[in-house]
């Protein structure tokens, strides 16, 4: 069986560097694989325009949607303060949720109505302004009361120490409760500012709308589009290579029976061109494949694996196979590359191209039969026909037979 794979395999090699039974020319080579990346290139692009009319579950469920319907608990305490941010987030890093608008037309019916009232709200500049007004007031809040907590800290430290008859250091007593009455003041500024923002904000028609689309989405209702945002994100990676199939079988079809065709009326150019495009357009469906048995199956699996790991405390034993699978991944290379790809007897028909000497690789002067350099002998006696030929040649230079 593996005779038969390996003939297979050189008369497919056969195929793809010869024509007319001699090696390609260097012109001809050159066009051959600017022909080869140009057919690879337009198939990948041509993929990529294919798939896009399959809708993906960002298009059906955007991260927005998720932020807003399943991420977040949304009350009538929390709901205007998580708006404020998610436009203030949205406008900043606007491409962690959506690359431009989503269209309406893939959009789940439970994320449309969303989607369309947070982006007047955030498409509304003055609306959009005051909400970004409220975040800001809200962390200059937060910062007043942190350095109202640490001078407060510092305070009563000093009545300690004045209680106990020490010399003041630094600010006095009085000067550090002006300063506290001045943060307290401006505390009691923001909040009144906030509670002016807020009640407008919340009068707001397109702000209320939502709030009231929102308040009627029930639990129950969350939890269905979480489910089938995981379906989506299950089925996707099978639906997309079902599409990316439908794109690349009838062309490698098309390729295959032409190859098989150019051989059966003994067509070389053709031969050439339809083995090259065929095995070109076998890439693309090979990686496919992978891509798609990857998703499904390690990335999913490994995952599982780690959360189980790091439940049982045992998560440095996946770092051991880790490192495990490194040695035995780079084991397998050096293998592969001294064994095969630069094998002593790969490096000996080289050097016999070459003319180099098969011992230390000098190149030698033409009819030398002793290296200069190290004094290898290049000529063996053939079995055959007792003539001289090179040391490691596979055939008798003299008689032409296999050497025993």
């Amino acid at each position: 069986m593996l005779s038969t794979l390996f003939a297979k395999t050189n008369q497919a090699r056969q195929r793809l560097t010869r024509l007319d039974g001699q090696p390609l020319g260097r012109a001809a080579l050159v066009v051959v694989i600017f022909l080869d990346l140009f057919i690879l290139s337009s198939l990948f692009s041509g993929l990529d325009a294919h798939t896009r009319q399959l809708a993906t579950p960002d298009e059906t469920v955007p991260p927005l949607c998720r932020a807003i319907v399943i991420d977040q608990d949304w009350n009538a305490v929390n709901r205007l303060d998580r708006l404020a941010q998610l436009v203030t987030d949205h406008a900043v890093r606007r491409f962690e949720f959506d690359a431009g608008r989503p269209d309406p037309g893939r959009l789940h019916p439970m994320c449309r109505p969303v989607i369309e009232g947070f982006e007047a709200i955030r498409d509304d500049a003055g609306l959009a302004d005051n909400l970004g007004e409220l975040v800001r007031l809200g962390r200059e809040a937060d910062d007043r009361r942190a350095r109202l907590e640490a001078m407060r800290g510092a305070y009563d430290t000093r009545l300690l120490e004045k209680i106990a008859g020490e010399p003041p250091a630094g600010a006095t007593a009085a000067a550090m409760r002006q300063e506290m009455a001045e943060q307290t003041a401006g505390l009691e500024a923001i909040a009144a500012r906030r509670a002016t923002l807020r009640q407008a904000l919340g009068e707001d028609t397109k702000v209320r709308r939502l709030f009231e689309h929102l308040a009627g989405i029930d639990a129950s209702e969350r939890q269905a589009l979480a489910g089938e945002l995981r379906r989506l994100n299950f089925w996707f990676p099978a639906k997309r290579l079902g599409m990316e199939m439908l794109f690349l079988l009838p062309l490698l079809a098309v390729f295959y029976l032409w190859n098989s065709r150019s051989l059966a009326r003994d067509r070389p150019y053709q031969t050439l061109v339809s083995a090259h495009l065929l095995v070109v357009t076998m890439i693309p469906v090979l990686a496919e494949i992978l891509r798609l048995v990857y998703d499904i199956l390690p990335r999913k699996l490994i995952q599982h694996v780690i959360e189980l790991l790091e439940a049982l405390n045992l998560v440095a034993i996946w770092h051991y196979l880790v490192i495990a699978t490194g040695i035995a991944v780079a084991m397998a290379m050096i293998y592969l590359f001294q064994k095969k790809l630069f094998s002593p007897a790969r490096l000996m028909h080289r050097r016999l191209a070459r003319g180099e000497c098969h011992a230390c690789g000098l190149r030698l002067p033409a009819g030398s039969r002793h290296c200069p350099a190290c004094g290898a002998d290049q000529y063996r006696v053939c079995v055959h026909c007792n003539q001289s030929t090179l040391v490691h040649g596979r055939h008798c230079t003299a008689c032409g037979r296999e050497a025993a």
